[in-house]
């Protein structure tokens, strides 16, 4: 099978849906599929072109065997709703171009952003080939709640135009149960919808003892340390974080932010108006990087604000810290809580509830036998969630859809 993908998101960027849909296509092309990817020149999350790569029209090149074709964009910074929409559009409108002149017998789609779906529409339409859309996110309800675009004309158009490429598309892969209820709530028949979870590379992200180096590098060798590594948007309640860390008193607890985002600048303002001592801000590291500072940290924290959408999430740095054997701190409702309950890998606190989110942190920090048992809880989280396993499931969906 000739497939052809399309990811506004590819490595050497680090975020999850480049390293979700790399790793899926290298598992792809082992079992003899021809993968060719068309995505953007490198550029996430400063919208700057990274070294070795040029923001020229057309280039491709070989990645793991992978054929990876890279278009222009219109580059922005990860922040400003309008300008990211002009990326989205003009990486969506390069990738129709492109595609047109690459063989192939079925079409995938990635989200978050809704114009990744459209140019796969597009293709699919003009090539006269089926095109499967993997749903991560609910975006235009994502922004709406999270009050990045407030024009309500924007915001029903951009929910029509959601509602219409669904209908569209040949089959649907969502990341979460509650994705899929979402759709099927919205008139989108069951049928063509299917759930392959985010997971984690096990071969990537394994226990390893503390990086020594780094810890000396930030002097934080005697603290118990707390991590945030991600995105610093404004879907992930940072500011409520900081706030909470201010009234912790503990010496020996520290937290680690590593990442940028639109809410980078907000939150480490906050931090210095608060003069916390117990914070480290960080700049976004490579790939490469990221399971070594994984390492430093004992616990992952992984929040987001308290809407009804980001129920439906399950954020891939569960995963990711599980497989280290990292236990987590769990600021998220619906299905991502039941998976880190579930597997006993971490404790949960309600979103943006301060009293339960520092009843948490002094708990975790200071129950060795807990913290052991949630350890083992992270193992087991981490084997359900192979990355590989879930590369094979999908595969299998696109085989089905190809053969209809």
């Amino acid at each position: 099978m000739k497939l052809l993908f399309l990811s506004d998101n590819f490595p050497p960027e680090s975020n999850a849906p480049a390293s979700r849909t790399f790793e899926h296509c290298k598992e792809w092309v082992k079992e003899g599929i021809e993968v060719t990817v068309i995505t953007c020149n490198p550029n996430f999350p400063y919208g700057k072109v990274y070294d070795g790569y040029k923001n020229k029209l057309y280039q491709s090149e070989i990645i793991d065997s992978i054929k990876v074709i890279r278009v222009w964009s219109y580059m922005v910074e990860n922040k400003g709703a309008l300008k990211r929409i002009f990326d989205y559009l003009s990486y969506a409108m390069s990738a129709i171009i492109a595609g047109l002149f690459v063989k192939t017998d079925l079409i995938v789609a990635t989200s978050p952003q809704l114009f990744t779906a459209f140019a796969g529409c597009v293709l699919a339409k003009i090539r006269r080939k089926p095109w499967v859309f993997e749903l991560r996110d609910l975006w235009p309800e994502g922004i709406k709640d999270t009050g990045a675009i407030k024009n309500k004309k924007i915001l029903d158009f951009l929910v029509k135009f959601e509602l219409c490429l669904y209908r569209k598309s040949d089959f649907i892969i969502t990341v979460t149960k509650g994705l899929k209820e979402n759709l099927v709530s919205r008139g989108i028949e069951a049928s063509k919808i299917d759930i392959v979870t985010n997971g984690a590379n096990l071969e990537l992200f394994q226990p390893k003892d503390k990086n020594q180096e780094i810890l000396h590098q930030l002097g934080l060798e005697d603290k118990f340390i707390f991590g945030y590594i991600g995105t610093h948007g404004l879907a992930h309640g940072l500011e409520f974080i900081v706030e909470c860390i201010s009234e912790i008193k503990d010496e020996r607890i520290h937290f680690l932010f590593i990442g940028t985002g639109a809410k980078k600048s907000v939150v480490v303002a906050l931090a210095e108006k608060l003069r916390l001592k117990n914070v480290t801000f960080l700049d976004p590291v490579k790939k490469n990087e990221v399971a070594d500072y994984i390492s430093v940290i004992d616990v992952a924290l992984i929040p987001l604000t308290k809407t009804d959408i980001h129920a439906s999430l399950i954020p891939s740095k569960i995963f990711e810290s599980a497989s280290m054997l990292k236990p987590i701190l769990l600021g998220v409702e619906g299905e991502a809580k039941d998976i880190v309950r579930r597997h006993h890998a971490g404790l949960v606190f309600e979103p943006e509830n301060k009293n339960e989110f520092l009843e948490s942190v002094k708990k975790i920090s200071s129950n060795n036998e807990l913290y052991n048992e949630l350890k083992q809880g992270c193992s087991l989280l981490a084997k359900e969630f192979d990355r590989k396993m879930l590369a094979s499931k999908m595969l299998t969906i696109l085989h089905q859809v190809k053969r209809v």
